[in-house]
C-alpha cells in the first residue's frame, strides 16, 4: 500500500501511478529517462509539497494515495492471440438524432428520420449504429439530461417508431447501441421529485443531497459546465450535486435499491433487443462519499474544483462489475463506456476481458493537442498522434481492444482543428479516416465524416444552443472580455460545432428537414455534401465506403499485427499482417513535402488506395496511402 513515504518510481506498478507519470511526461514533452533518474525517483511523495511551491498541498497527496491504492498493480496480458468478436469487426456510426434527418417538417431531427436513411448507412458500409439519447428529455443539455427513461422524447416520435426503427436496424443485418446517462438524471425526473419532497422518501438516497457547512455548500466543488456544483432545496433544506449542469443531478450509486433499479430499466431495453449500450460519462458514478474538499491546484489542470475525488472513485470497478453481471452478461451485450480523464493503464483495468467490467471505453487524449483544451485557439498537430497512437497499439494487449474516435457530439470537427483555411480539408478528413479503419480497434464514425463536415460560423449568442458553451460564454464576459471576444473563444470550441445539421444536398436547409432547423445549418452545405459527394469517385465519401470495404474484405485491418515502421516525427508509417497478408500505410502528418520512408516502385508494393489522385515521389501534404504487399497483391 502507498504512503506518504513511497516514492515517485513506485509510481509505474500502479495503473493511475502509470497514467499520471505518462499524462505529465506527454504534456510537458519529457522523456520517461527524467523519471528514471535516480535522483527524481527516490524522491518521497510527501516532498511534492515543498518542491512545487505551493502549487500542490497535502490534501492533493493524500487524495493521490487514496487512488493509487485503489489497483495497486497494473493490468499484465499474457495472451497471444486475439478473440473474435462482432464489436472488434465492425464500423459503427454516431447518430445524433436531433440533427441527423427530420421526417415531419418540425426543424428537429427523429426516429423516422433516421430509419429513411438506414439504406444510405448500409450502402456506406456501416455495421452498427450509435444513437445518442432519444429518451424524454426537458432537453438542458440536449437529451443527455433524461427525464425518464423508458419514454421517447416526443419531439423524436414514439416507442412503435423506435421499435421500427430496430425492427429495419436488425433486417439489414445491422445492430443497434443506446447512448446511457446513468451518472445523472434530469431534474424533472420523477425519481428527483419524490427526492426533493420529502427526506423520508425512499428515493431521497438515490440522488447525492446533502446538509450545508458553516452556513455554505458541503463542499468546494465546481460543476464541469462553470460555477458552483451544488443545488439549494428549501423543502428539505439539503443542497443536490451537479457535475454538470443545474438540471443534471448525479445518482447516488452507494444507494443498492437505486443500482438495482438501473439495471432493470437496462434490462428491459436488453429485452426489446438493443444489442448493447454507449454509457456516458460512466467513470464518475463512483464518488468518494466523504465528499472532501477539492484541490485548486488540480481544478487548473482538469477544469473542475473536486474532479479528482469524481473521475475515479472508490467503488468504480466493483459497480462496472455488477452492471455487467446484472444486465449485459445475461444478454451477451456489447458495453463501451465514455472515460474522460482515464489513461491506459486504467483503461485495462475497466475493460480487460478477465475483469469483466466493460467492452471498451473511450480516451480523448487524441481530440487536443498536450496542453491544449476545445476552447484555445491553436492549430492541432497531427504529429503528436504518432507516439500517442502507437502507444495504445503496442502496449494496450490482447485481452483489451481500443475504441478509435475523433470526432463525436461534443468536440469540434477535426479538419476545423487542423487547418480552419481549409485548404486542406479532403485530404486531412480522409487522413483521419485512414487511421481509423486501419489501426487495430473499433472505428466509430460521426455523422459528416463521411463527407468530412466542418465547423460551422457562431457570431452571435443567439446562435448557440449548447448549455456549456452559453455559459462559457456568460463567464468570460463577467471576466472583462468583450462580446465579440467571447464569440469568437466559444465559437470556435462550442459543442455546437459537431451538432449543425446533417448536409444531405445543396438546398437552403441542406435536405435536413423542410423547416427552419432547430439550430442554423453549416454556412458550407451547398458545396459539402452527401448528394455532391456520393456519385463522385475522389469525394471523401467514396474513399470512407472504400475504406470499409477494404477493412470488411481484409482481417489483417481488423485482426492483423500492428508493425510499426520507423520513421521521423513528420511520418506515421506501419504495417497491418495477419498470415500472408500485410497492408503498408503511408501517411504524412505535417503541412509539407517529405521523403517516402520505403520505396514503393518496387515490385511488391500494390496502391490500393491514396487521397492523391496520381503517385509523386514525394510524400505531399497530410498525404495517406495503402499498399497491399507480396503475392497477394
Amino acid at each position: 500500500m502507498f504512503t506518504a513515504d513511497s516514492r515517485i518510481k513506485e509510481l509505474f506498478d500502479t495503473p493511475f501511478g502509470y497514467d499520471v507519470i505518462q499524462t505529465i511526461l506527454y504534456m510537458t514533452g519529457k522523456d520517461i529517462a527524467l523519471i528514471k533518474n535516480p535522483i527524481v525517483g527516490n524522491i518521497k511523495l510527501r516532498s511534492l509539497v515543498s518542491l512545487s511551491k505551493g502549487m500542490i498541498d497535502d490534501a492533493f497527496v493524500g487524495t493521490l494515495i487514496a487512488i493509487l491504492n485503489r489497483e495497486t498493480k497494473r493490468h499484465q496480458c499474457s495472451k497471444n492471440t486475439i478473440d473474435k468478436k462482432w464489436w472488434k469487426s465492425a464500423v459503427f456510426y454516431q447518430i445524433y438524432p436531433r440533427s441527423f434527418m427530420d421526417s415531419n417538417g418540425d426543424g428537429i431531427g427523429d426516429i423516422n428520420g433516421i430509419t429513411m436513411k438506414l439504406d444510405y448507412l448500409q450502402g456506406l458500409g456501416i455495421d452498427a449504429l450509435w444513437l445518442s439519447p432519444v429518451y424524454d428529455s426537458p432537453n438542458d443539455d440536449n437529451g443527455y439530461d433524461i427525464r425518464d427513461y423508458e419514454k421517447i422524447m416526443e419531439e423524436f416520435g414514439s416507442m412503435a417508431d423506435f421499435d421500427r426503427l430496430l425492427l429495419e436496424i436488425h433486417r439489414r443485418g445491422m445492430k443497434l447501441i443506446m447512448d446511457l446517462v446513468i451518472n445523472h438524471t434530469s431534474d424533472e425526473h420523477k425519481w428527483f421529485k419524490a427526492a426533493i419532497s420529502d427526506r423520508s422518501s425512499p428515493y431521497h438516497d438515490y440522488y447525492i443531497l446533502r446538509p450545508g457547512k458553516n452556513g455554505t455548500y458541503p463542499n468546494n466543488w465546481t460543476s464541469v459546465f462553470g460555477g458552483g456544483a451544488w443545488n439549494y432545496y428549501e423543502s428539505v433544506n439539503e443542497y443536490g450535486l451537479h457535475i454538470f449542469s443545474k438540471k443534471q443531478m448525479d445518482l447516488n450509486w452507494e444507494d443498492e435499491a437505486l443500482r438495482k433499479e438501473l439495471y432493470g430499466m437496462v434490462n428491459r431495453w436488453l429485452d426489446k433487443g438493443v444489442d448493447g449500450f454507449r454509457l456516458d460519462v460512466i467513470n464518475l458514478i463512483s464518488k468518494d462519499p466523504q465528499l472532501p474538499m477539492g484541490s485548486e491546484a488540480i481544478a487548473s489542470l482538469v477544469g473542475a474544483v473536486g474532479y479528482e475525488h469524481t473521475f475515479y472513485g472508490p467503488r468504480l470497478h466493483e459497480y462496472l462489475k455488477e452492471l455487467r453481471a446484472e444486465t449485459f452478461a445475461v444478454h451477451n451485450a456489447f458495453s463501451v463506456g465514455e472515460g474522460a480523464g482515464v489513461g491506459m493503464e486504467v483503461a485495462k483495468q475497466i475493460t480487460a476481458e478477465s475483469r469483466k467490467e466493460l467492452d471498451e471505453i473511450f480516451n480523448f487524449e487524441q481530440l487536443d493537442n498536450p496542453g491544449k483544451g476545445r476552447y484555445d485557439d491553436y492549430s492541432y498537430d497531427l504529429r503528436y498522434l504518432k507516439p500517442l497512437l502507437s502507444k495504445w497499439q503496442l502496449e494496450y494487449g490482447n485481452d483489451c481492444w481500443p475504441a478509435l474516435v475523433f470526432e463525436n457530439h461534443d468536440n469540434p470537427r477535426m479538419p476545423a482543428k487542423v487547418s480552419d483555411d481549409g485548404i486542406y480539408r479532403d485530404k486531412i478528413s480522409k487522413l483521419i479516416l485512414t487511421l481509423m479503419l486501419t489501426l487495430k480497434g473499433t472505428p466509430y464514425i460521426y455523422q459528416g465524416q463521411e463527407i468530412g463536415m466542418t465547423n460551422s460560423r457562431f457570431r452571435e449568442l443567439s446562435d448557440l444552443r449548447d448549455v456549456e458553451s452559453i455559459n462559457m460564454y456568460n463567464k468570460l464576459v463577467s471576466l472583462g472580455k468583450t462580446p465579440k471576444e467571447a464569440m469568437k473563444t466559444v465559437g470556435k470550441g462550442t459543442r455546437d460545432n459537431a451538432r449543425i445539421p446533417m448536409q444531405w444536398d445543396d438546398t437552403d436547409t441542406g435536405g435536413f428537414s423542410s423547416s427552419e432547423p432547430w439550430i442554423a445549418c453549416s454556412t458550407d452545405h451547398h458545396i459539402c455534401n452527401v448528394k455532391e459527394q456520393i456519385g463522385r469517385e475522389d469525394s471523401i465519401y467514396s474513399f470512407t465506403r472504400s475504406l470499409i470495404d477494404l477493412r470488411h474484405k481484409n482481417e489483417a485491418l481488423v485482426y492483423g499485427e500492428f508493425i510499426p515502421v520507423k520513421t521521423d516525427n513528420d511520418t506515421f508509417c506501419y504495417i497491418r499482417k495477419l498470415g500472408n497478408t500485410s497492408f503498408y500505410i503511408e501517411i504524412n502528418l505535417s503541412g509539407t513535402n517529405t521523403k517516402r520512408k520505403k520505396d514503393i516502385t518496387k515490385e511488391k508494393y500494390a496502391m490500393i488506395l491514396c487521397n492523391y489522385d496520381k503517385h509523386d515521389e514525394l510524400l505531399r501534404p497530410y498525404e495517406t496511402t495503402i499498399y497491399l504487399i507480396g503475392e497477394n497483391k
